[in-house]
């Protein structure tokens, strides 16, 4: 584990005391988002201080399945460090055209792989991808923007990649997503590291740990690790705890 991942440890723990437990409601979308004039890849709405970005649509779809992908975000690796168990219900949050939900699916072959998006044309690609190629373990779901649409109670995993940063409901979306998971489901954050300047993509489209820790964190989900296998990116594991914990 890297140093700085260490030391977030402390860092969490002091960030959850200091704005509560949003996993009992002690707080409101009201009082989390401000608004300010939008920069220029941002809407304008902060929440936890953080300026949301904007959705990449539809018309990037071929993007998402850009062969240089598998170099620079090894969509293997990521699967694997899941350790799915064959019959996992597993929630891809922002699916898009199902990259990661069809890699998912032969992990889960007794489960279900619920490939949530907002965006009809999205699920359009992947519902044509599933019937071409007769897979019968991935459920597309419209999403709401406020609302990942999910069964309460009924998910092992939760995936977000590169996902979380552009919710314009990230307050709800939560709530939904914790809503969904089992005790002891987890989520799989992977954003681009709002650490180093160097990785080339937009700030707001990037994410620091801490303020990933502070935001899941707050939710009740306990930080477990950040496993480092990734180039560019955090692959970050919280975990809900079971009632009583």
């Amino acid at each position: 584990m890297k140093r700085w991942s260490r030391i977030a440890v402390v860092v969490a723990s002091c960030l959850i005391d200091s704005v509560g437990s949003l996993g009992q409601y002690s707080y409101s979308s009201e009082n989390l988002y401000t608004f300010t004039t939008p920069t220029r890849d941002g809407i304008g709405k902060r929440y936890f201080g953080r300026e949301i970005a904007q959705v990449m649509g539809h018309r990037g779809a071929a993007w998402l399945e850009r062969r240089s992908r598998v170099a620079e975000e090894h969509p293997v690796d990521v699967v694997r460090g899941m350790t799915l168990v064959t019959d996992a219900n597993v929630a891809d949050i922002g699916a898009g055209t199902g990259y990661f939900s069809f890699r998912i699916a032969p992990k889960v072959p007794e489960g279900r792989v619920y490939a949530v998006d907002i965006q009809p044309e999205m699920l359009a690609i992947l519902r044509g991808r599933i019937e071409r190629h007769e897979i019968g373990n991935v459920f597309p779901v419209l999403g709401k923007p406020d609302d990942p649409m999910l069964p309460a109670g009924t998910i092992d995993a939760v995936l977000l990649v590169d996902a979380y940063h552009e919710f314009a409901f990230p307050f709800e979306m939560m709530r939904g997503i914790v809503r969904s998971l089992r005790p002891g489901g987890r989520v799989y954050l992977v954003e681009y590291s709002g650490e180093d300047p160097r990785i080339p993509i937009k700030p707001l489209h990037k994410m620091t740990q801490r303020q990933a820790i502070k935001e899941l964190g707050a939710f009740g989900l306990q930080w477990l690790e950040t496993k480092d296998f990734l180039p560019t990116q955090h692959f970050m594991v919280f975990e809900k705890s079971a009632p009583g914990q």
